[in-house]
């Protein structure tokens, strides 16, 4: 169960209160002059259930009104949701009022009014009112994460103003705005229930998985970075050596990564320094050089990599191609079979084995190609694991170049950056001093990293369970349901389009929910709603399938909000130039649409409300029963009454 709205109110700074009352289960209808109100009364609605931006338009409401409600009813409980305008300069404001009450009872005065609850907070406790569980995570395209349904994805579904209601290019509300769009696409599915709810669990699960996947990957960089015999720690040794700490190392060998991070040691302790320490060749030009030789290396591996694998493609290819050959020659096994005893110029029949001398050298030549086919696949097909074998064994020595690349350019930057800071200090000492500071930072890491449990590589557990979760989140499934729920709703929208007698009725009308809009699959084409055409025909479209998801979500017990606004769907039957009280010029048009609603309402007994601002006054069921309101300026009705206006503001309108 969700809710429908009861009562909108408005306070003045005073605290005098308007409020404009509604019938739940029914059809509501404020009619009246322009500029009165009435299209304030959807941006009051949408303000009020969290909406991020100051919606509220007019100068009357935004000069006199102070705090803006709303009373929201579900079956026996009330929920009473209050926001005052900004104050100053502000853009909007974060905070609102939220508190229950009992049934039936009236708006509280504005000195009772507390705004304490933060407007994320308002927005969760509002989406629980609507049956929303918000802790789920809908994955969204173009979203670096998933989104959580709210209350303020539901007004998609239930607001239609007056520059939507009748739009060939728009179908819901909000839809021009890019990231409405991808938060719609994504939502519309879970609204109309075909999300699955452990579908969702298993989603958190996987992005879970994913997300420790990553971490252990840098978890796993991490300690090779700080773990020793780096190329950090190379570099320092060298930078040790040639500020006189350490004497030449051997030559001969390379220093292990234990003798390495020994010197090291050995280098933050001594006192004296002997910058005499000759090299035979510099130690940058040495690292340069060995980086051009490791670069040639590794051209040459991703060569010899590349070759293998087009020989291993090639033998792929020829095994193919020989087995069909062999298969061919063997005729369903009518040859007989080829044994190491038998003369390869025996003369037989290759039907029925007989002895036939005088048959020429047919049979001979097949079983000669026979024997060599057998032999040739014989020998490939042998030599394929050996290839696969050595591109495995090519690949690893691959990741060891580019290991150590890594580490000699690491090599080159730090001992680098150690000569650049050493050219600044002329004293011997000084840069001495200044190196001893260097590696006893980087032993006071490495010292951390030793003392730190070592990290175990679970990255092979882990990708199994996420692909075992992406097996089981296929998404056919889901797909499937929601193909089958949009033909549904789709074959509803057609029943009101031919109640409305919309163009193309007679075709098969459906809802796309990728494209968003209604399409009309004609003989020649599809026709989408932009391309049908015509004032009314976009205006029916609209209305007809917003009464057939709501007819839905009743049935199917969704959570969305019981409630539809539509702003003026009359306005495709005015003359353009059209005055206010000129009649419409469909008179009987207009009356179906207000039947058709009607019908929606009545056969889902009392569970769906409808809200229509209108310019338009019938004097005809179910028009005039509905009518909660008549603001025009003859009987000095409107939305903000007009004492509560101290200023001249007649030329500024309240919508």
């Amino acid at each position: 169960m969700t809710f429908q709205i009861s009562a909108i109110s408005i306070y003045n700074q005073d605290g005098r209160i308007r409020t404009v009352p509604l019938r739940p289960g029914r059809m509501n209808i404020i009619t009246g002059d322009s500029r009165l109100g009435k299209s304030a009364l959807l941006n009051i609605v949408d303000y009020c259930l969290a909406s991020d931006d100051y919606v509220i338009k007019g100068a009357v409401l935004r000069n006199f009104v102070h705090v803006f409600a709303i009373t929201l009813v579900k079956g026996q409980q009330q929920l009473f949701v209050a926001r005052p305008a900004p104050a100053d300069n502000a853009a909007t404001t974060t905070t609102m009022c939220v508190v229950s009450q009992a049934h039936g009872a009236q708006p509280p005065v504005l000195d009772a009014l507390t705004f304490t609850t933060p407007l994320d907070i308002a927005k969760g406790l509002l989406s629980d009112f609507a049956g929303i569980d918000h802790t789920l995570r809908i994955p969204a395209v173009r979203s670096a994460k998933p989104i959580p349904p709210s209350v303020r994805h539901a007004m998609f579904l239930c607001l239609q103003k007056q520059n939507e209601v009748a739009n060939e290019d728009l179908l819901f509300h909000g839809q021009n705005e890019d990231f409405h769009r991808t938060a719609l696409r994504a939502m519309l599915p879970y609204f109309l229930g075909a999300v699955d709810p452990e579908r969702a669990l298993r989603e958190h699960q996987l992005r879970m998985l994913r997300r420790q996947l990553t971490e252990m990957e840098n978890a796993l960089a991490a300690a090779r970075v700080t773990g020793p015999a780096s190329g950090q720690s190379r570099a320092l040794l060298t930078e040790a050596i040639e500020a006189g700490l350490l004497p030449m190392p051997p030559t001969g060998r390379e220093l292990t990564a234990q003798e390495v991070v020994a010197g090291l040691r050995r280098a933050v302790f001594t006192r004296t320094v002997e910058p005499d320490a000759q090299w035979l060749e510099d130690p940058l030009t040495a690292l340069t050089e060995a980086r051009r030789q490791l670069r040639q290396a590794h051209a040459r591996t991703r060569a010899r990599i590349s070759n293998l694998k087009q020989a291993a493609r090639e033998n792929d290819e020829f095994l193919g191609q020989a087995t069909e050959h062999q298969a061919r020659l063997a005729t369903l096994g009518l040859l007989p079979e080829l044994r190491d005893t038998e003369s390869p110029h025996t003369r037989q029949c290759p039907v029925c084995g007989a002895a036939t001398p005088d048959a020429g050298r047919t049979a001979e030549v097949i079983t000669e190609d026979l024997i060599r086919l057998t032999a040739e696949l014989t020998s490939i097909g042998s030599s394929t694991p050996d290839i696969n074998a050595m591109i495995a064994e090519e690949q690893n020595h691959l990741a060891d170049l580019r290991s150590a690349l890594a580490g000699n350019q690491d090599e080159i930057d730090v001992l680098t950056a150690g000569r650049r800071a050493a050219a600044a200090q002329e004293d011997p000492l000084r840069q001495a001093a200044m190196v001893q500071g260097r590696i006893s930072l980087y032993l006071e890491t490495f010292a951390r990293h030793e003392q730190v449990p070592q990290v175990v590589d679970q990255r092979e557990d882990i990708v199994a369970q996420i692909t075992a979760l992406e097996e089981q989140l296929g998404s056919a499934v889901q797909d499937d349901r929601l193909s089958s729920f949009i033909s549904l709703v789709s074959a509803k929208i057609k029943g009101k389009a031919v109640m409305l007698e919309l163009d193309h009725r007679e075709d098969p009308i459906r809802l796309d929910p990728r494209a968003l809009t209604i399409v009309a699959d004609t003989p020649r084409r599809p026709m989408r709603l932009s391309d049908i055409g015509g004032g009314e025909n976009a205006m029916g479209y609209h209305v007809a399938t917003m009464l057939s998801l709501h007819e839905w979500f009743s049935e199917q017990s969704r959570p969305v909000p019981r409630f539809l606004f539509l702003d003026q769907p009359s306005q495709v039957y005015y003359p353009e130039d059209a005055q206010d009280g000129t009649p419409v010029t469909d008179r009987a048009a207009l009356l179906n649409l207000y039947k058709t609603i009607q019908q929606t309402i009545d056969a889902l007994q009392s569970d769906f409300q409808v809200i229509v601002m209108e310019h338009a006054d019938l004097d005809d069921e179910p028009f005039r029963s509905a009518v909660q309101a008549r603001w025009r300026r003859s009987n000095g009705e409107a939305l903000v009454p007009y004492e509560w206006i101290t200023e001249d503001l007649t030329d500024e309108p309240v919508e």
